[in-house]
């Protein structure tokens, strides 16, 4: 999940995969020393039930929003008033979201074949995701209404990495569905400069994907970025909670 376009370039393999991204600048070094790193593997044995946490309250609306081709990964850009989601009493709002081939989280060391990252702050700075893993399926309705925008900055990426396609006012009504379960752990963004501090909320309910749909959101970007996940990282002491509805 990254957080602003950054002019030091990292790539996903050789000199500038993830291996080496602490060491491509002086901001990233926390892709190195950080010892709460994102993504990690979620065991689902091993995540402890934790009475305290509310479900996810998402209160989203329609928004303008921009179709973007941020060079190492495909996403949406909102304007304001898109919407919030309350994390322990605090709002957050929702700023963007985009896609990472395959997912970045493992659940029980399975890779999925894609995940969202839904990155909401707060006004001082604070980053909340939720991450929601893919399998293939059915087709994914939000990205059905993204098709012919996708196709367009596919075309218009020829010529410019930094295309993108103004998609108007959207709803966001398929991104709220309830959540009956979810996993939260503190960690970190999963592009550099990785900082730290970031709460995930990771889905426990595996939603549905066409491979059209994956090979979609691979066209607009070069080759070298269609698999743009980070490798998982160490727990390092980090325990990893269990929200579950009570029937």
């Amino acid at each position: 999940m990254e957080d602003s376009q950054h002019a030091v370039q990292f790539g996903y393999s050789g000199s500038l995969g993830p291996q080496n991204w602490g060491s491509l600048s002086p901001a990233f070094a926390m892709c190195s020393t950080g010892k709460s790193q994102s993504p990690v593997n979620i065991v689902k044995d091993e995540a402890a039930l934790d009475k305290n946490l509310k479900p996810l309250r998402r209160f989203y609306q329609a928004a303008n929003a921009t179709l973007v081709n941020n060079g190492f990964n495909i996403g949406v850009k909102y304007e304001s008033n898109s919407g919030w989601l309350i994390v322990d009493g605090k709002n957050y709002s929702l700023v963007q979201m985009h896609w990472h081939s395959p997912s970045e989280h493992t659940i029980d060391g399975q890779r999925h074949p894609l995940e969202l990252h839904l990155v909401h702050k707060t006004s001082e700075g604070d980053i909340t995701v939720i991450g929601i893993l893919f399998q293939y399926g059915d087709a994914d309705p939000v990205l059905t209404k993204l098709q012919k925008s996708l196709k367009r900055l596919a075309e218009e990426s020829a010529g410019n990495e930094q295309a993108h396609i103004p998609l108007g006012v959207i709803d966001t009504k398929q991104l709220r569905r309830k959540t009956r379960k979810y996993y939260r752990y503190v960690g970190s963004l999963t592009t550099p400069p990785c900082w730290e501090n970031v709460i995930w909320n990771v889905l426990g309910k595996v939603r549905t994907i066409s491979k059209n749909q994956v090979a979609a959101l691979k066209a607009p970007l070069k080759r070298v970025f269609w698999e743009n996940s980070r490798p998982t990282q160490p727990l390092n002491g980090r325990k990893i909670n269990l929200y579950k509805e009570l029937n």
